[in-house]
């Protein structure tokens, strides 16, 4: 609650009530606050984000998600897999809590052994599912992914930072910060970069609670929680071993296991909750083994030959280390032809190796198996590019960013492929993308300025030109910031320049 005090200094007093007035005014115009029922509790809660919303941030974030969270990789190919645990999730969804949401499944491309959920989809790494045993254990950590969206987890949060950036902004007007509208008006953006945040350990435990009463509604014996969580530790430590603990993994690795935590405490409050939970009459044996190790058998066969070859060759590669890089991936793709990322890899190797037509090749196999797989597309664009062929590097780039609109480098090459070709405003959006994901850039603000300056933005080309003096004032694209912001001055800040 805000309170405005009288006081000797009645420029306080008018800022608090200027506040309380914005404050007002966001109730009314900008930010629909109101108390909703949390759907798992019963209870209710202040919450800014409308289902609609959660729905429409899900869907924003999904993407930059797939391909950058968990080790990335987008999404593994293999419909048959997909059908048959899709209809696990689809089957726990009917039985949560917000059925009414629309819901997909994905498997992720990656060896990281992980799970994840956002309102809309949900998520689980080719890593994980190589190591559970059964469907049973299976489907209690989807139903803990769908709990976490059930119970509101990421809405809640959301709120929370929404909360704290209103009272930010509230609190800027009340010691009289000009540009306290920017952080009003800002809240929205809080989304996307909230979603997959680390949850509590309340939320954990209740997600965990979820998953176990999700999956006893449907004959799943809820045992196979604690089998679940046993093997969750076994794939995190095979995996740590697989990095061969060096410093810079083993930080990934140990966040990876802040984030969700497996202790015998944990196992012991599970084993707790499958006491007092009720169940349902099991369906078969209540794990279905025999089915999800013969659906899953070619993805763990698959998985093997990922982290035996093509997971070293990805850290060989980033070592520079080519030659050892080419010898696994070589391998990985003897093992395995059927593999889009295999082929992108070695692409990338031959192109650092300034091997132009072997990269084109791995690239274009990489893209046979998979029109759509997004690195192949990359190197294809950085090829074009690299040989001035911007039309082509354009066509390449566009299909990149629309997969993978987080990848800031397809998102500079296409920008610039842009800009090359003087098509100045197309220029404008992935540069905003690269400018943004790295300010201190010591080209992007004067490039962007000669964007803003070409469709006669003469403002966001003079701001933009200001943040190039910033960065590199005495580049070339300094030195024509420089004459701009000279002559531009009096007209955008002529208060500057009465000062004077």
């Amino acid at each position: 609650m805000i309170e405005a005090r009288w006081s000797p200094h009645g420029r306080l007093c008018v800022r608090w009530l200027t506040a309380l007035r914005l404050f007002l005014l966001i109730l009314l115009c900008g930010v629909a606050v109101s108390c909703a029922v949390n759907p798992v509790t019963g209870k209710d809660e202040i919450m800014l984000v409308s289902e609609d919303e959660e729905i429409k941030i899900g869907k924003s974030v999904y993407r930059d998600a797939l391909w950058s969270a968990e080790g990335g990789g987008g999404e593994y190919q293999d419909p048959q897999l997909k059908r048959y645990l899709e209809g696990v999730v689809m089957r726990l969804h009917r039985v949560s809590h917000r059925p009414n949401l629309p819901l997909s499944f994905t498997v992720q491309n990656s060896s990281v052994p992980n799970a994840w959920a956002i309102p809309g989809h949900v998520v689980m790494t080719r890593g994980l599912i190589a190591g559970m045993e059964n469907e049973g254990e299976f489907a209690y950590i989807m139903g803990h992914e769908i709990g976490h969206v059930s119970a509101k987890h990421s809405a809640r949060h959301m709120t929370q930072n929404m909360l704290l950036g209103l009272a930010l902004g509230i609190a800027a007007v009340s010691i009289g910060d000009k540009d306290y509208g920017e952080a009003v008006l800002g809240l929205g953006a809080v989304g996307g970069q909230l979603l997959l945040l680390k949850y509590s350990r309340d939320d954990e435990l209740e997600a965990d609670r979820l998953g176990v009463e999700y999956m006893s509604r449907l004959g799943y014996n809820p045992n196979n929680a604690v089998s679940a969580h046993r093997n969750l530790e076994k794939v995190y430590k095979e995996y740590a071993r697989s990095l061969g603990q060096e410093p810079a993994e083993r930080s990934f690795f140990e966040e990876m296991l802040s984030t969700h935590p497996r202790t015998s405490v944990r196992i012991d409050e599970i084993q707790q909750m499958i006491q007092s939970t009720p169940r349902a009459a099991l369906a078969g044996d209540g794990s279905n083994r025999a089915g999800y190790q013969s659906v899953t058998a070619n993805l763990r066969k698959t998985h093997r030959v990922y982290t035996e070859y093509y997971d070293k060759a990805v850290r060989a590669f980033e070592k520079n280390s080519l030659a050892e890089a080419n010898n696994y991936v070589s391998r990985a793709i003897a093992e395995d032809r059927y593999q889009p990322p295999f082929y992108a890899l070695a692409g990338y190797i031959y192109l650092r190796q300034n091997k132009g037509s072997d990269a084109e090749r791995y690239f274009r196999g990489a893209l046979s198996l998979q029109s759509n797989y997004q690195p192949a597309l990359r190197g294809l664009g950085m090829m074009s590019y690299g040989a001035k062929n911007y039309p082509a590097a354009i066509e390449h780039m566009k299909k990149a960013v629309q997969i993978f609109p987080g990848d800031v480098t397809a998102q500079r090459l296409l920008g610039m492929s842009y800009y090359r070709t003087s098509n100045w405003r197309a220029a404008i959006e992935p540069l905003r993308v690269v400018a943004d994901a790295n300010p201190k850039n010591k080209t992007i603000h004067g490039i962007l300025g000669q964007c803003y300056e070409n469709v006669n933005d003469k403002r966001a080309a003079y701001e933009q030109y200001k943040l190039q003096l910033q960065t590199a004032p005495d580049s070339d694209a300094g030195r024509l910031a420089a004459s701009r912001v000279q002559a531009w001055k009096p007209q955008f800040e002529p208060e500057t320049q009465k000062k004077k």
